[in-house]
């Protein structure tokens, strides 16, 4: 199973809107939100929460990717995220997530005994490649008790 077919399996809110994992590496995930009416604003774009949820879920993916391998001996969360809204968003758009830090990094801290926070960037984008949002997630790997 791929980590997008795990997502879109675990994950309600990633079915419901169809999102496609277009790719997942520990470099980067792309993820597009394809354009349904269903998922529209007043003004006939991607809603702002549809597209929330699309760069909290390429955020996601990375993480998968990297981290699960350090599934069994720790949970990754959420831990905040904030999105600024640029430009308007029409039609179908486009996730790409990368990570703050390296993983080796947030692996050693976990190695540790800490709790590791680490950032995952994230940029939203029109099918003509002009960047409508950009979104951070900061996350962490919750060491299991």
């Amino acid at each position: 199973m791929t980590v997008g077919e795990m997502l879109a399996a675990t994950v309600p809110m990633a079915r419901t809107l169809n999102l496609e994992f277009l790719e997942t590496t520990t470099e980067r995930a792309v993820v597009r939100l394809p354009d349904h009416a269903d998922y529209h604003n007043h003004i006939g774009g991607p809603h702002a929460g549809a597209m929330f949820t699309l760069a909290e879920s390429a955020s996601g993916a990375i993480v998968i990717a990297a981290f699960g391998d350090q599934l069994s001996r720790a949970v990754p969360l959420a831990v905040k995220a904030e999105i600024g809204y640029k430009k308007l968003a029409m039609g179908v758009v486009t996730a790409t997530a990368t990570l703050g830090r390296p993983v080796a990094d947030v692996v050693a801290e976990l190695d540790e005994g800490k709790r590791p926070e680490f950032p995952v960037v994230i940029e939203i984008q029109r099918a003509d490649g002009a960047v409508t949002g950009e979104m951070t997630v900061v996350w962490t790997l919750r060491p299991n008790a």
